[in-house]
């Protein structure tokens, strides 16, 4: 990709909602090494599924020979962005917030650092810092017009809602469009992307940067990560999905993409995979002749995964789901088993059955509910159907001890192709 075509590139993959001057916009990005900012609140310790749309932009920032910049809101997350809320953000402590800077920073550098190009990642705590109320208000609150700021929908939706929106919120507004100005005046970053929710934030720091400094600021916004029914992606029953693997681990971040639906899988394979053009109409076609196969699902988890948790995690999401459809258990944690048996019935015994002459396979298979009497445990055994840890187990005579354990307390029972329960052993 040259420099040239950056922009073309983002409307190519559908990742253009909105854009300031494009004509003036491609002329600023025709010099290589630009510099492209988006900014992350870090509202958790951890960045998850709908911030990957502003980290895959700044990877392609990276790869037109741009230089990409991510702001950490050490000063704003102090606030909340109530743009896309219908509720004002609990507040965080300076140590809470902190902490949360820390881990998304390193998150940042993880997905930015090996695209090869200089990555700047900064926080606008800095520029903030001992910055005085009266002297914001005089430097930069006197060039915001008030008109301006009631206009953006992310304000007038608020304030038709009854809870309204509190005057620190209203304030998030005038600390993104410093943050921009600041931005173009140390680092001569022109050029700010982010979700279409933030379209009123970054327009307002375009007009603060023409009334300052006469200065021409340039601004995209993309597409929210959204699934086909309008939701939200990266949400499901059991939470958000995070980009942390002590949060959501590699194979349930795996298994999100796989079990995406067509439409929206080929919607994130343009979106977010690092994939040629051509790659993704292939993909498009093999979902049409073939929808059964997901081969689109397959090739985003594969990526994002790799992404995201490196060739280590990748693999060990492989093995978790080959796990699933019966490939022997070994070498995995008892947080990751009950993951990927989340679904299955459980039973707890006492820890010390295991030893001396352990648990007979009979009596689990019963107390477990995969058979309904121990007659019928021993029938399954002896017909061929008793699995431990998905290894075949002809003796019905069989006692489960330590070395049949899984993980460190937990083993998996199967009966059949499908049966599954898991035995704890506390």
């Amino acid at each position: 990709m040259t420099p040239t075509d950056l922009l073309s590139d983002f409307e190519a993959r559908g990742l253009v909602h909105q854009s300031t001057d494009p004509a003036a916009l491609r002329a600023w990005l025709a010099a290589p090494g630009r510099r492209v900012y988006a900014g992350f609140d870090p509202t958790a310790n951890s960045l998850h599924v709908g911030h990957l749309v502003a980290l895959m932009l700044l990877r392609r920032v990276a790869a037109a020979g741009h230089e990409p910049v991510a702001v950490l809101g050490g000063a704003t997350g102090m606030i909340g962005d109530p743009s896309g809320r219908s509720e004002e953000r609990n507040l965080l402590s300076p140590e809470e917030l902190a902490a949360n800077v820390a881990g998304v920073e390193r998150q940042i550098r993880s997905l930015l650092e090996d695209t090869g190009r200089t990555v700047h990642v900064v926080n606008n705590g800095d520029w903030m810092r001992g910055v005085g109320y009266l002297e914001f208000l005089r430097d930069v609150g006197k060039h915001v017009p008030l008109a301006q700021m009631l206009g953006k929908d992310s304000v007038k939706s608020r304030l038709d809602r009854d809870g309204g929106l509190s005057y620190t919120e209203f304030s998030y507004m005038l600390l993104q469009a410093w943050d921009f100005v600041h931005l173009s005046d140390v680092l001569d970053c022109r050029v700010q992307i982010g979700g279409s929710d933030q379209w009123g934030n970054i327009t307002a720091g375009i007009e603060l940067g023409r009334r300052l400094r006469s200065r021409d600021l340039h601004g995209i916004t993309c597409p929210l990560l959204t699934k086909s029914d309008g939701t939200k992606m990266g949400k499901t029953a059991a939470g958000a999905i995070w980009l942390d693997p002590r949060r959501t681990s590699p194979y349930r971040f795996y298994q999100y993409w796989i079990n995406l639906d067509d439409a929206d899988a080929g919607r994130c394979v343009e979106r977010l995979a690092e994939l040629p053009l051509d790659e993704i109409r292939a993909l498009t076609d093999l979902r049409a002749s073939n929808p059964a196969a997901r081969d689109t699902q397959k090739r985003l988890a594969e990526e994002l995964t790799r992404l995201v948790h490196g060739e280590a995690g990748l693999a060990s999401a492989r093995q978790a789901t080959a796990i699933f459809f019966g490939a022997e258990i070994g070498g995995l944690d008892d947080a990751t088993l009950a993951e990927i048996f989340a679904d299955v019935p459980s039973r707890e015994f006492p820890r010390t059955i295991l030893d001396g002459d352990g648990l007979p396979l009979i009596d689990a298979f019963e107390a477990t509910g995969l058979a309904a009497t121990k007659s019928a445990a021993r029938r399954t055994i002896e017909q061929g159907g008793a699995y431990v840890n998905n290894r075949r187990v002809a003796d019905v005579a069989h006692r489960l001890t330590t070395a049949d354990l899984g993980g460190s307390a937990t083993l998996v029972l199967r009966s059949g192709k499908k049966s599954y329960a898991l035995a704890r052993f506390v």
